[in-house]
């Protein structure tokens, strides 16, 4: 008997721990909130990122934004024309023109050209002029509870939560609905992944310029950026910039605005 127990006891350390149940609604936010803890904790998130679980609340203003993502269904040009295409390229020239050792320096090492990381940071926040006002834990988390796209938002949900441990944020940080976070709008897990330490003070903050447009450029390299290719729709660096953005209308604008940035 004492055998048979051992081994149902040996049966159960090793069983791997049930993802947590979602949900479409608030109501059941909280019970969720507790079974991912435990999924976090499997998945090693520490004390201080599982308190900021804790501390999470329901983020309606996100489910809302979720069900209405009207501008990705634009054409082209009108896409370019609400987003402020014209006055992104204006001025990402002269920001490129003030501060050319700057860019030059982030393509010498990463091999990523001004024009792309300058338009990626135009269009996700007007060059850091708003970076979001929601909650990025309770954001992400809720994402992760909601049924629409549970897979997708969990590893984000996790990186959240480890990046609360690493000190990258805080459970008060604020982002985007989605809970994108920082110059360039990271979601957390790629914050996780790639994020660097662009001004070598010792910490990664995606709130600090450098360290976004190092971290951004880090992560198109990672993703398969090859220096001195083309980048344009047809080009084979234009399926990096897929990897940022999964909208087809957004890919191009980058590229396009990339290339009047570039010149």
């Amino acid at each position: 008997m004492r055998r048979i127990l051992s081994i149902l006891f040996a049966t159960c350390l090793a069983a791997p721990v049930l993802a947590a149940p979602c949900g479409n609604s608030g109501g059941g936010f909280e019970a969720w909130k507790t079974s991912f803890a435990r999924e976090a904790q499997s998945a090693g998130v520490g004390q201080r990122g599982l308190q900021a679980l804790a501390n999470a609340t329901y983020a309606q203003g996100t489910i809302n934004a979720d069900r209405n993502q009207k501008s990705f269904k634009y054409t082209f040009e009108k896409f370019m024309q609400i987003r402020g295409a014209d006055t992104i390229v204006a001025q990402g020239r002269k920001r490129k023109a003030r501060n050319p050792a700057f860019y030059a320096s982030l393509e010498q090492h990463y091999g990523v050209p001004a024009g792309i990381l300058i338009a990626i940071h135009g269009m996700e926040t007007a060059f850091g002029g708003f970076m979001g006002d929601s909650s990025v834990v309770s954001a992400i988390t809720t994402l992760a509870y909601d049924c629409r796209r549970t897979d997708f938002f969990v590893p984000h949900a996790i990186g959240a939560l480890k990046l609360v441990d690493h000190g990258s944020i805080t459970p008060a940080t604020r982002g985007a609905k989605h809970g994108e976070l920082g110059h360039t709008q990271f979601l957390p897990g790629n914050a996780l992944a790639f994020g660097v330490d662009g001004n070598g003070d010792g910490v990664v903050d995606f709130y600090n310029e450098t360290d976004a447009l190092a971290s951004t450029a880090n992560f198109l390299r990672q993703k398969g950026w090859r220096p001195g290719v083309g980048y344009l729709e047809g080009q084979p660096n234009f399926q990096v910039i897929q990897q940022w953005n999964a909208a087809g209308v957004y890919q191009k604008a980058i590229a396009n605005m990339a290339s009047r940035i570039d010149g």
